[in-house]
């Protein structure tokens, strides 16, 4: 019987042999299907790409806006002051730029970006190294003289409600800044009913519980904004400063105009230098904060009251909000005990007091 060779019969599609691996229609391998690491398939194939790698990439910008608020704060010391007193500017406000923090992190996290989120940490950190001894009450009792300043503000409308309030302190010694010549005799009236030594030179003065010696103007400028004194404590006698350096603008075109108060400071500077009693209170308005540089002439010789004894930034200006401490305690030869504000009064400054232990 004859056998008939014929033609193997040819597999369907898609079916296999045994031993064979099926092959796609269109030619890929496996190698080729989406996640597997190779292939352009679509969005995140790329080698070592996982779902969380966006978080690393997003927020770039944010990231830097965070490393730009902190070199600011680590920096303002270099900030130069030549260009309109930018220097100056930024220390004026420097505690504000804390607020850069929450709202870089609240960017960070509608980005949904881990690399910002790393990165609001350095502002953080910064601000609380600056700052953060500030926040803390050191305030502690005792002290044997309370002295308080305020900027009455020459357009007071009520300036006999402002002296009945100065009176109620309980301070031995007041100073009074930016006095007008109308307002002088009803400050007088009524301050002398509980403070009966004063002194009044310019639009300066002096009111005390204590007798008062040696009140002369101190020249640092044009008009008499600045006095000199001694109050006689029952702990002995202390040189008491008055100033209310000239007032700061700002302009678009000329930036932070400081030139007259950092002139005047030079001279109260100079004044300081030359007092003679060891123990020295000088309080004010300085138009300007302790940590700004260009008032070095008189922060550099005195110690501020508010950064040893206060709690907090004690902002004294506008009075209706304020924003910068702008009304100052500086000492030497004593130790501030206390320091804080008092209730606003009619005026746009807020007066502050200090407990000193002579």
């Amino acid at each position: 019987m004859a056998t008939t060779l014929g033609t193997p019969p040819v597999p369907p599609p898609h079916s296999s042999a045994p031993g064979l691996v099926p092959v796609a229609e269109s030619g890929a391998g496996p190698e080729d299907e989406p996640g597997s690491g190779t292939g352009t398939t679509g969005p995140g194939s790329g080698a070592g790409a996982g779902p969380g790698r966006g978080v690393w990439r997003r927020g770039r910008i944010v990231a830097a806006l965070a490393l730009s608020a902190a070199s600011v704060m680590w920096a303002h010391p270099h900030i130069p002051n030549r260009a309109g007193h930018l220097g100056s500017l930024v220390e004026t406000f420097l505690p504000w730029t804390g607020l850069a923090v929450p709202l870089l992190l609240l960017c960070a996290l509608l980005r949904r970006s881990a690399t910002a989120a790393v990165a609001v940490l350095l502002p953080a950190v910064t601000w609380c190294a600056l700052f953060g001894g500030t926040l803390v009450d050191k305030q502690t009792g005792g002290g044997d003289l309370t002295v308080v300043t305020h900027n009455v503000n020459e357009h007071n409308a009520r300036p006999a409600h402002t002296a009945r309030a100065l009176a109620a302190s309980g301070a031995d010694v007041v100073a009074l800044e930016e006095l007008g010549d109308t307002a002088i005799p009803e400050y007088v009236r009524t301050l002398t009913r509980t403070h009966p030594h004063h002194s009044v030179q310019g639009t300066v003065g002096v009111w005390s519980k204590y007798p008062i010696a040696d009140a002369r103007p101190v020249d640092i400028s044009p008009w008499v904004r600045a006095m000199r004194t001694t109050v006689r404590t029952p702990k002995g006698p202390v040189a008491v400063l008055v100033a209310h350096l000239m007032s700061v603008r700002f302009t678009v075109p000329s930036g932070f105009t400081t030139d007259a108060r950092d002139a005047a400071a030079r001279r109260l500077g100079a004044a300081l230098s030359a007092e003679t009693l060891p123990r020295t209170v000088l309080m004010g308005d300085f138009n300007g904060v302790f940590e700004d540089r260009a008032l070095s002439a008189v922060t550099s010789r005195l110690r501020s009251a508010q950064a040893e004894a206060g709690a907090g930034f004690g902002f004294t200006w506008p009075a209706s909000f304020p924003v910068a401490r702008i009304d100052q305690i500086l000492v030497r030869g004593v130790d501030p005990r206390s320091s804080w504000t008092l209730p606003a009064t009619d005026s746009d400054h807020l007066p502050v007091a200090a407990r000193l232990k002579l």
